[in-house]
Order: structure tokens, then C-alpha cells, then sequence
């Protein structure tokens, strides 16, 4: 097994964390914040929007069962990258798109993503999604961690993050753990 990181920001981690928690080759996702200039940040300073964090995802992957390529298919297709610092109803810049990398190769094969997708005319939109190399990485609380299948039947939950889990299953069911 070949274990590598990714760091992705595309809103709520909770949306995102229930997504990739479903995909063959994914061995562990956590929840967290990036891209701020307070150490120890907390889920409240966040949302403020002051310490200049990212809601992220951080994930472990095997790369013999998942590529960082298909990391990224699934990430652009799960949130709206041509929003500024929002997705849907959640507004500010902890909900930014944003792609950290932590290599050379994911900052090329991460513009060269968004290159395709531009080149393709994918969205209506210019994509906003930022890549920006990755920084500290400060574990959310553990009450977030786990959080849709522990808390699946609270309305955010099954409107919004269920919309998400549903994308990956009907786009990508041959990488999903599940089926729809």
C-alpha cells in the first residue's frame, strides 16, 4: 500500500468528509482547518471568519486503489468551485474552494485539472478554486469527526450532506464502497 495525503477546502468538512470517507482506496479522512494565521484555531473562531481558516478534509489514500486525479474528479464534482467563499447556504471565507497541495506533482496535476475543466467549458461560471501549498494543519474537534454517520437524520444532514453522497454514488459507483 502506498498511503498519500490530500488537503481539500470545499465548504462544510462534514459534506465532505461523507463523501470521501465512501471511496475505494480511501483509508482515513479528518477534519480540519487550513490556511489561517491563528495556531489552535476552534470550530467558533472560524466561523467568524477572522482567523482566515478553511473548513478541509484532510485524506489518506492508497494510490495503488485510488489516484489523486480521481481525489480531484470527485472533489469538482461534489461542490460548486465557481462560488467565492460559499457553497449553497453556507457563506464565508472558512467555505472556500481551495486545493492544498503538498507536492510539486498535486500543484500540476491540481492546475492541470482545473485547465481541463476551463478548456471544457464544464461550468457556466470560471472556476475560483484556489491551489495554494499546504500549511498547518489543526485537527477540528472531535464532535465533528464522523459527523453525518453519527447525525444523518438532522435536517442539515439530509438535505445537504446527503445531496453530496448521492452525487458520488450516481457519478462514481465504481469507486464508491457503497451502491445506490
Amino acid at each position: 500500500m502506498t498511503t498519500e495525503v490530500a488537503v481539500l477546502a470545499g465548504g462544510c468538512f462534514w459534506c465532505m468528509e461523507a463523501v470521501f470517507q465512501r471511496l475505494r482506496g480511501v483509508t482515513a479522512v479528518q477534519s480540519g482547518y487550513m490556511g489561517g494565521h491563528v495556531d489552535h484555531p476552534t470550530y467558533k473562531a472560524v466561523c467568524t471568519g477572522e482567523t482566515g481558516h478553511a473548513e478541509v478534509l484532510r485524506i489518506d489514500f492508497d494510490s495503488s486503489v485510488i489516484k489523486y486525479e480521481d481525489i480531484l474528479d470527485v472533489y469538482f464534482t461534489i461542490h460548486d468551485p465557481t462560488t467565492l467563499n460559499r457553497q449553497g447556504d453556507d457563506i464565508g471565507t472558512q467555505y472556500r474552494s481551495e486545493l492544498f497541495y503538498l507536492s510539486a506533482e498535486q500543484e500540476q496535476k491540481a492546475r492541470a485539472k482545473i485547465a481541463e475543466l476551463t478548456a471544457a467549458g464544464t461550468f457556466r461560471d470560471p472556476i475560483v478554486t484556489k491551489i495554494t501549498p499546504a500549511q498547518d494543519f489543526w485537527p477540528a474537534e472531535d464532535y465533528h469527526n464522523n459527523y453525518f454517520n453519527q447525525h444523518g437524520e438532522q435536517p442539515y444532514c439530509s438535505l445537504v450532506v446527503a445531496s453530496k453522497v448521492q452525487k458520488l454514488l450516481k457519478y462514481f459507483p465504481s469507486q464508491s464502497k457503497e451502491s445506490l
